[in-house]
């Protein structure tokens, strides 16, 4: 299997394909590439299937004009509840007070329903960290890579329609647009941002 992250955006968006196999309404998945990161959703979960699954809720809330969070994307509200058991996630403790019901698992159904899925897309991750971590070790890619920056250049804060946010490199974001789950239209950085990153 090849370890690289294009191979690795290919299983996310067969992943999300099975899931659309039982809920038909979700819509496809603009950019698989914008999840493989681990601080890449307000929840700042590691990426796995039951992650990929959350982001299929806010995808579902999108296509149904259900507005599922709040504080900029970060407070899961019982809507988003509701969509997630309907996808076999629960949430089985009083919500947190900061995140409310983001931090959802499998139930034994969707368990059993998604095994290959999730057995498919854990080795293509597991692949892909491998590669990432050899990667590393053996070449040297400059002072930006050694300290978290990808694309060499300052992070600023990028925003969509529905108040959600993430940090990105800006040259970054112009190579091509990364999409909100949440709403479906693209992150964009601030006019305020843009001046400050350029003195």
């Amino acid at each position: 299997m090849s370890t690289t992250p294009p191979v690795l955006a290919a299983e996310l968006a067969q992943a999300w394909a099975d899931i659309q196999r039982y809920h038909p309404e979700l819509p496809d998945l603009a950019a698989p590439e914008s999840l493989i990161g681990e601080s890449s959703s307000a929840c700042g979960a590691e990426l796995s299937f039951e992650r990929l699954l959350h982001e299929a809720v806010h995808g579902i809330a999108a296509a149904r004009g259900v507005r599922d969070t709040s504080r900029a994307g970060r407070y899961h509200n019982r809507r988003f509840l509701a969509i997630a058991e309907e996808m076999g996630l629960d949430h089985s403790e009083e919500p947190h007070a900061s995140s409310g019901f983001s931090l959802v698992s499998l139930n034994p159904e969707a368990k059993r329903r998604y095994r290959p899925t999730m057995e498919r897309l854990q080795r293509a991750l597991k692949a892909h960290t491998a590669a990432t971590a050899a990667d590393t070790k053996r070449s040297f890619r400059g002072p930006a890579a050694r300290h978290g920056s990808s694309g060499g250049g300052v992070r600023v804060k990028a925003v969509c329609d529905c108040g959600r946010n993430v940090r990105v490199v800006p040259s970054v974001l112009a190579q091509a647009p990364i999409v909100c789950g949440g709403c479906m239209k693209p992150f964009r950085i601030p006019e305020v941002a843009v001046s400050a990153a350029a003195s």
